[in-house]
């Protein structure tokens, strides 16, 4: 719903890039020989050419600090795909590239169909403007460049990934890997502006920095006026007033460095310029637009009003950096359609921002609020840890803690009270899963919101759970478990890195607390309910280093995300079992063939691989492991192979000394084979080839032994009838 409240999400942003940036680009070069402005280069990479094997993934990450201008983005692939083509290969082998701002992308939760991916491949936008997420996906282009300004995205953290397939089979456990494998190689570069109060994509944007101080109004005891137990910062920029002509734009920016409960943007003494103008300045419309680590405009920008007619108000405004601009219309309809530059509105910019003290929050400032410590868990992989809050109150060592002693005991304009708790999520672990859990001995009185950056409400939250059938299901990156009225259990996946805050709204807190227990953890894990024991958890870095992730290897029988999704059922798994293990003995039939031939080293060879494939399917289904799984495929593939061409060489009829000259060699390249990526498809080709190799062999051996036997015995026929009467002598030669 806070998501909702933002009126150009990022997600629609980062979609209609795609498709006008070529306009954009085409332009480019004319606007840069025009324009004077000085950047330099913050960071360049190169990643060099990387192959992606089937259901595999990459992720980038790209750092945009708040001075950059623009970010390139030059992406190459082996991949060939047009649109009808792509509607023909299954989702589960189609090669996807998804953006995420703050965090790593997941597409395998997401709620974007294959279908309209394709729509919005055929540049129809329609769709960006309702999803609400900032997660976009696309099938990866064979070639694509990009250029990113910091009029069009906010100056925090930029992540793509790049996955070979998508869909809850990616993270199932396979046998035998196939499918075909792509190839990526990406230039990334980030400009920025030289001088702080110039920004922009070109660095020609005039930006100018307010400055913030305590209220005159303030009292000594610290609250402003009309306000208790608050402060109230006046943001002024440094001259008292500003002028702007008809359709002109000035932009401020400001930094809010604590937790806020709201910002007013207001323009005083509002007048024309030249004072003798007849104009009436009432009817002009001077527009404000704010936007929170990106630069606004008229269309793309998170709150906007008309400061002429009533001040702009941003409830529980996001910690971090904030835009503003102002913009005067219909300037010259109130100056009597005068075009003269003389006329201008004049205003003096006033930003009030309302602060509580340490410790509070909410409205009045009168809610308990509470920094959560991090502790790191003993013998674990990095980031992943537990937080507790600070205090006397919190006297356990245990991961959670009783939630009744640190509740506010006051409620602002009814029975429901609001208790905040805050949280840091470090940088590189935006990898990991937000864990949040309340477990209560009665049913749970509680309900839970959650935002990234500011303080929650009931209408500006992140993430919420009221009870399991009232939360943020639907959202992408929320996974909820095994709630019921005494508990809430429930992920916010690959969290965005910053400041988190958790705020619980105690309904009907006059019933008393006191008979209550609950008891509250909040915890940074790696993978999803351990992977819901049906898998591992992996972890691994991003193509840069700087993100630790983790990731579910699911087994054979489930997948998705967290290995939650029942792919194969527990009888059908059986039964494939029985019949994987059950088809080796048909190694009986050319084993009891070579037995009756008394084709001794083939029986062995036959028998052998047989009983080695029907331990290795045993231990590969998860029955039973005579020896490791290593071992066991190295038998499996290496006397498979063998068998083949074995039965190649039986074919011919040459001497048994060639025969075992032939199978050495054969014994030693199909062990090279088998112990250097066994189950490669290529295997099958070069199996039937050596073996067709080796029966050519015999072949030329075989014919090469009787014509030199014919041609010995035509020979001795020709020298005999010099001194004497050939009659019928026949020799034969074995070699």
């Amino acid at each position: 719903m806070a998501e909702n409240s933002i009126l150009c999400s990022v997600s629609s942003l980062i979609l209609s890039l795609f498709t006008l940036f070529p306009c954009l680009f085409g332009h480019g070069n004319s606007i840069e020989q025009l324009a004077g402005y000085n950047t330099f280069t913050i960071s360049s990479f190169k990643y060099p050419e990387t192959q992606i094997r089937p259901f595999d993934m990459r992720y980038i990450r790209v750092d945009l600090p708040p001075w950059f201008s623009s970010m390139s983005i030059a992406l190459k692939s082996s991949v060939n795909l047009d649109i009808k083509s792509v509607e023909k290969v299954p989702k589960s082998a189609l090669p996807m590239i998804c953006f995420r701002e703050g965090s790593l992308p997941l597409p395998d939760v997401s709620n974007t169909s294959f279908g309209e991916l394709v729509a919005l491949s055929n540049s129809s936008f329609e769709g960006a403007q309702v999803l609400q997420n900032s997660e976009q996906c696309y099938p990866v282009p064979r070639n694509m460049t990009m250029k990113l300004t910091n009029e069009q995205i906010s100056a925090r953290v930029l992540y793509f990934g790049l996955f070979n397939g998508v869909g809850p089979t990616r993270t199932q456990s396979k046998m035998i890997v196939r499918g075909p494998s792509y190839s990526f190689a990406a230039n990334i570069s980030v400009e920025g502006c030289i001088t702080s109060s110039m920004q922009g994509q070109y660095c020609n944007q005039t930006v100018e920095l307010l400055s913030c101080g305590l209220s005159r109004n303030n009292s000594g005891n610290g609250s402003a006026s009309g306000f208790f137990n608050q402060s109230m910062l006046s943001c002024r920029n440094n001259f008292v007033t500003s002028c702007l002509g008809d359709e002109e734009m000035k932009i401020y920016t400001l930094e809010i460095l604590r937790v806020a409960e709201f910002l007013t943007v207001s323009a005083e003494n509002v007048r024309l310029r030249p004072v003798n103008n007849s104009g009436n300045s009432s009817g002009i419309d001077l527009m404000c637009f704010a936007r929170y680590g990106a630069m606004p405009s008229a269309t793309l920008h998170d709150f906007s009003g008309n400061l002429n007619k009533s001040p702009l108000v941003i409830n529980s405004p996001k910690v971090g950096q904030w835009y503003i601009s102002i913009l005067a219309l219909n300037l010259s309809k109130e100056t009597g359609g005068s075009q003269s530059n003389v006329s201008k509105v004049c205003y003096s910019l006033e930003l009030q921002e309302l602060e509580c003290p340490l410790g509070k929050a909410g409205p009045n400032c009168l809610s308990e609020r509470y920094m959560l410590q991090t502790v790191l868990r003993k013998d674990s992989t990095p980031f992943e840890s537990y937080f507790l809050p600070y205090g006397e109150k919190v006297m356990s060592d245990a991961a959670n803690f009783l939630l009744e002693p640190l509740l506010s005991n006051y409620s602002f304009g009814g029975l429901n009270t609001w208790t905040y708790f805050i949280l840091d999520i470090p940088h590189g672990a935006a990898g990991g899963n937000l864990h949040i859990r309340l477990t209560s001995d009665r049913k749970l009185n509680y309900e839970i919101y959650v935002r990234n950056g500011g303080l929650p409400s009931l209408v500006n939250w992140d993430y919420y759970y009221v009870n399991k059938t009232s939360n943020s299901h639907g959202s992408m990156f929320f996974a909820l478990y095994s709630s019921s009225e005494e508990k809430a259990d429930f992920y916010i996946l690959y969290v965005r890195e910053g400041t988190w805050n958790i705020a619980l709204r105690n309904l009907n807190s006059t019933d008393g607390t006191s008979n209550r227990q609950t008891t509250m953890s909040v915890s940074l894990e790696r993978c999803p309910k351990r992977c819901s024991y049906h898998g591992d958890c992996k972890s691994a870095l991003d193509a840069s280093g700087l993100t630790s992730y983790s990731f579910c290897a699911c087994d054979r029988t489930h997948g998705g995300f967290d290995c939650s999704i029942e792919i194969v059922s527990r009888q059908g798994h059986i039964w494939q079992s029985i019949a994987l293990i059950a088809s080796n003995a048909a190694a009986v039939l050319p084993a009891f063939w070579a037995l009756r031939q008394k084709a001794f080293a083939e029986w062995v060879i036959y028998t052998s691989s047989g009983i080695s494939s029907g331990l290795y399917h045993a231990c590969d289904v998860g029955t039973w492991c005579a020896l490791s799984f290593g071992v066991l495929q190295f038998f499996d593939f290496w006397l498979s192979f063998l068998a083949v061409v074995s039965t190649f060489v039986y074919l011919t009829t040459i001497g048994e000394v060639y025969k075992r000259a032939i199978h050495t060699v054969v014994a030693i390249l199909t062990a090279l084979m088998a112990i250097t990526k066994a189950t490669r498809p290529s295997n099958v080709i070069l199996v039937m080839a050596i073996g067709a190799l080796a029966l050519l062999v015999g072949w030329l051996i075989e014919f090469s032994t009787k014509y030199r036997s014919l041609s010995f015995s035509m020979d001795l026929c020709l020298n005999s009838l010099e001194r004497t009467t050939c009659t019928s002598a026949q020799w034969t030669f074995n070699y």
